[in-house]
């Protein structure tokens, strides 16, 4: 029994092992790229380890492309997006989950059919609207797009945390003559924390790397955001794979750190409403 235990052991960690290769593989071989000196990026059959170590990449994207102003971009548009669906969110999830009022499933049901579309299904209208309105290759442009699929995301998440805050502590708080506003900013809003954070970081990851409406609203140079910079460095005889590799390492890395920093928030904030206690 012990060996046949033993064995199973072994045998889910190596699929554990082989499943995790598998998705870490890309970016692994990003890494490897970005530091290969240039004789060696089309080596055949591909080197593994470089001989040397090469930083001549992660120079060229910021000396060569404004590649600075392509993280600023996106610093702005994603930052700017998560702080209005967060805030839109918590207010529409806290109406949804903690009000009585007929139609709430029917809400939610239009808001995940609306966050269903495909986004070149409704790039021609937003495209044609935004355009009469004068908000082509401006910030404002692509955050009032991206609260499309980020709100939506947001409301959801929220509206199935707050349900599992009990509702005990919001009557004792209006029992003590506080208003519903008062409750949700005194009571439930510190306990939501966990569920609030875990919703920014993924609306933050969504809207950056957000890349349709991007391409299609912000054409100038100098409006283009990461994922859409890093598409356009290839030429019409030039494709350099090596600023591409070390320009996918510079915008990935930063939400790496960001979510192993933060993983004990995020993870509680998805497990929070997982038990009843």
């Amino acid at each position: 029994m012990k060996v046949k235990k033993a064995l199973g052991q072994i045998i889910f960690a190596a699929f554990v092992a082989l499943f995790l290769a598998f998705i870490i593989f890309p970016f692994f071989w990003q890494v490897i790229t970005s530091i290969k000196p240039p004789a060696e990026l089309w080596a055949i059959p591909p080197k593994w380890i470089p001989s040397k170590l090469y930083t001549g990449y992660y120079i060229s994207v910021f000396v060569k492309r404004p590649f600075g102003t392509y993280l600023k971009n996106s610093i702005i548009v994603a930052s700017a997006t998560t702080l209005f669906s967060v805030f839109v969110s918590s207010f529409a999830a806290y109406a949804l989950a903690r009000l009585k009022f007929k139609g709430k499933t029917i809400i939610l049901s239009l808001v995940l059919a609306v966050s269903m579309f495909p986004g070149i299904a409704i790039i021609t209208p937003l495209f044609l609207f935004l355009k009469n309105i004068g908000l082509l290759n401006t910030y404002m442009g692509l955050i009032l797009p991206y609260t499309t699929f980020t709100v939506p995301l947001s409301l959801w998440i929220l509206t199935t945390f707050f349900k599992e805050i009990p509702f005990d502590l919001e009557e004792s708080a209006k029992v003590d003559g506080a208003t519903p506003l008062q409750a949700f900013i005194k009571i439930i809003f510190p306990l939501a924390t966990p569920g609030m954070f875990t919703t920014a970081i993924l609306t933050f990851i969504a809207a950056w790397n957000e890349f349709i409406f991007a391409l299609v609203f912000n054409t100038q140079d100098a409006m283009r955001t990461v994922p859409v910079g890093i598409a356009m460095f290839p030429g019409e005889h030039d494709l350099p794979w090596g600023d591409m590799a070390a320009a996918s390492v510079i915008v990935t890395v930063p939400l790496i750190i960001l979510v192993l920093i933060f993983q004990r928030r995020i993870i509680s904030g998805l497990t929070a409403g997982a038990v009843k206690g």
